[in-house]
């Protein structure tokens, strides 16, 4: 009698909806389970400061860097990073080809602004030391550290900003206003996606206009 024949394994199940599997998928969804760690929030926004802070002190040494082309650098840092939070927010944290974990966490922040959702603690750190060493093949190495601290500077100000517009209720109507337009975002998601500066909304036509501001048609 003939040893029965061995089972036939069934095929590997490929992945729902097009999601990553295998070590990939378990890797993501560690980082996404750390991103909502209060420990990975308080961290970041340590890390956040003192990210650009050593850029930019190290730029002394790292010189020679002359004022005017120095201004320059800085303020066409600032105008990138406008962009990229722009770029960010809207085709990254609200686009339809995305990591799931980004649009989970963001979702998340919609239906509670205060809770722990932000980038593993690691990554903008490190994706600025990337910069320098990108920006370092096309300009001295003094100026590319200071764009890439300057870069990091701006994701300063937009992670610690983003947290008080949500904690605190300004006086000041310019703060009023500037804070406004961020929580007019949480009610109408597909509009002002800038939180430093509405600047791309106002250029790419996503700045939102109430209703009864709109202009009346003849």
């Amino acid at each position: 009698m003939s040893p029965a024949p061995d089972p036939i394994p069934p095929p590997a199940t490929p992945a729902r909806d097009g999601r990553p599997a295998g070590w990939f998928k378990r890797w993501l969804d560690s980082l996404e389970r750390m991103s909502a760690t209060r420990t990975n929030n308080r961290v970041s926004m340590v890390l956040d400061v003192v990210t650009p802070v050593v850029l930019l002190s190290a730029v002394a040494w790292l010189g020679p860097v002359r004022l005017w082309p120095a201004v320059g650098v800085v303020l066409a840092g600032l105008l990138v990073f406008t962009f990229v939070e722009y770029v960010f927010h809207r085709w990254i944290f609200h686009g339809d080809v995305t990591l799931e974990a980004f649009r989970k966490g963001h979702a998340n922040h919609h239906v509670d602004p205060l809770v722990d959702a932000a980038l593993p603690f690691f990554l903008p750190p490190a994706i600025v030391l990337l910069m320098v060493g990108v920006f370092a093949l096309a300009m001295p190495v003094g100026y590319a550290t200071l764009l890439a601290g300057t870069i990091a500077l701006g994701y300063a100000c937009y992670d610690w900003s983003h947290y008080i517009i949500h904690v605190r209720r300004f006086r000041h109507p310019w703060l009023r206003r500037w804070a406004g337009a961020h929580h007019v975002h949480h009610f109408h998601p597909d509009y002002n996606f800038g939180v430093t500066t509405l600047l791309w909304d106002y250029v790419l036509g996503t700045h939102y206009v109430s209703k009864s501001r709109k202009p009346r048609r003849a």
